[in-house]
């Protein structure tokens, strides 16, 4: 397999690969407590991004979306031994876009490339696909002709997107608003929040689920709110609490559009408090974060309107209440050329990074 990122599917190999060797379980990298995660000066082969559940004897778990791990190796090839359910990855390999992962469900290994040049290089492997596909579990690296690596420590900023379907890149490769949901469509690595985390050369954490609002869900769907499944490293797991480690740089919320979109919309003081509920949640984890709220794009006219005069409102009693590092902003891309049901396109998440950049960088002098 090349270095281009050939539009095939990555799927576990029948041909085993010379001078294959085991060289790590997850654990070997994992942090001290189910469902922290190392911190940036971490030593190990593994480095897992996002929120991460480790155990001792069956690897790291995760589901949200843009979850994943960073290894470096000396050698010559490269697989990964996974338990998932028809989960999309997307591979990166010194530096270069692969091939979507496709999961094939159960325990597979997964043959990443092989005849590599000899010597060192960095694999990345990150969701694509969105947790309601379930949990990716990683059981191991093998490398061929060679060794995993320690593989150094972590971006020395930290991003959160706290947010819907927009947040999880839904639809964002779809060619028009005609396709539906798919796994096929949806791919988190070109999505707003994973744009600007690169482009700030910061680690990103999504916390995400298409269809979920503060006080109401999508079309008043059944299922927890986003304020309940913040709380969670796996999110679909009530007992995975996320036990925060250091505190994020930067928390972006992207919340509102599920809550407006349809009839009734809630009453907006009800909407108000819960919001302010959450900011204090995020504060709890995140005592020095700058958080920036928005609500984007998909909403329009009186709907937009009244989201961002109920989040500007939650936002002004966090400031009233002290809280001087939240902020309030207008997202101002427009939707223009959308992919599935009317989502954001590649080309739109990418001009919201762009323009949540510069409130970012303001407020933290990066």
């Amino acid at each position: 397999m090349g270095y281009a990122g050939v539009p095939m599917m990555i799927r576990s190999s029948p041909r085993i690969l010379a001078a294959l060797a085991v060289l790590a379980s997850c654990s070997a990298a994992a942090p001290e407590r189910s469902g922290s995660r190392a911190g940036p000066a971490s030593p190990g082969p593994i480095r897992f991004v996002g929120r991460v559940e480790v155990d001792g004897a069956g690897g790291a778990r995760y589901a949200w979306s843009g979850a994943g791990f960073v290894a470096r190796f000396l050698g010559t090839g490269v697989a990964v031994r996974l338990r998932d359910e028809k989960n999309q990855h997307q591979v990166v390999l010194d530096g270069r876009l692969f091939a979507s992962l496709v999961a094939m469900g159960g325990v597979e290994r997964y043959l990443v490339a092989e005849g590599l040049p000899p010597g060192e290089h960095r694999l990345e492997m990150y969701r694509r696909t969105e947790a309601l596909f379930g949990v990716t579990q990683v059981l191991g690296i093998e490398v061929a002709d060679g060794r995993l690596l320690e593989v150094g420590p972590a971006p020395a900023r930290r991003l959160e997107v706290v947010g819907d379907s927009i947040s999880c890149g839904y639809g964002n490769e779809g060619r028009t608003p005609d396709c539906r949901f798919s796994a096929e469509t949806e791919n988190h690595y070109a999505s707003y929040g994973a744009v600007l985390a690169r482009s700030l050369d910061a680690e990103l954490s999504t916390v995400a689920w298409s269809g979920r609002g503060v006080v109401k869900n999508y079309g008043g769907e059944p299922g927890d709110l986003m304020g309940r499944l913040y709380e969670r490293t796996l999110p679909e797991s009530p007992s995975s609490r996320w036990l925060q480690g250091e505190s994020n740089d930067a928390v972006i919320v992207n919340l509102g559009t599920n809550d407006f979109s349809t009839e009734p919309d809630p009453v907006l003081d009800v909407f108000v408090r819960a919001y302010v509920a959450l900011l204090e949640q995020i504060r709890r984890g995140n005592p020095r974060a700058f958080i920036l709220c928005t609500v984007g794009p998909m909403l329009g006219g009186h709907d937009l309107e009244r989201a961002q005069a109920a989040i500007a409102s939650a936002v002004q009693q966090r400031r009233s209440a002290g809280d001087a590092r939240v902020a309030a902003h207008r997202m101002r891309t427009a939707n223009e050329s959308p992919g599935c049901d009317w989502h954001p396109s590649i080309a739109t998440h990418r001009r919201m990074a762009e323009e949540l950049a510069a409130p970012i960088r303001a407020a933290l002098g990066w």
